[in-house]
């Protein structure tokens, strides 16, 4: 199988030793975006899933793409805020997914989201 990294300006670059997003034959693993700073959950969780839209766009693919999504919340708390925004983002046959509250972020962000997205 085919790997090919990723690299677009299209969203922030890595902070760390490893990729925006890696093809495995018709797979794309994104890495996990983040909005740190960027204020409250709902803002933080608009920007993450634009950088998300903006990353599959530049390998060609859409939201609909998406096969699998993993969130990460600082605060369970701010599930039902999240999951409002994100269902925008997916409105009809979302992908798989899970959710999970974890005890820090990096850069203290609130929200994390990582996708697996197929080619068709």
């Amino acid at each position: 199988m085919k790997r090919t990294v990723v690299t677009t300006d299209a969203v922030p670059k890595a902070i760390g030793p490893y990729s925006q997003a890696v093809w495995a034959g018709d797979f794309l693993f994104c890495s996990g975006q983040i909005a740190p700073a960027a204020g409250d959950v709902a803002a933080q969780t608009k920007q993450v899933l634009e950088n998300i839209r903006a990353l599959l766009a530049s390998q060609g693919l859409t939201t609909e793409s998406v096969v699998k999504a993993t969130v990460f919340l600082a605060f369970m708390d701010h599930f039902a805020v999240m999951n409002e925004i994100y269902a925008t983002y997916f409105p009809s046959a979302p992908p798989a997914r899970s959710t999970v509250q974890v005890a820090r972020l990096p850069k203290d962000a609130l929200v994390e989201i990582e996708v697996v997205a197929c080619r068709v």
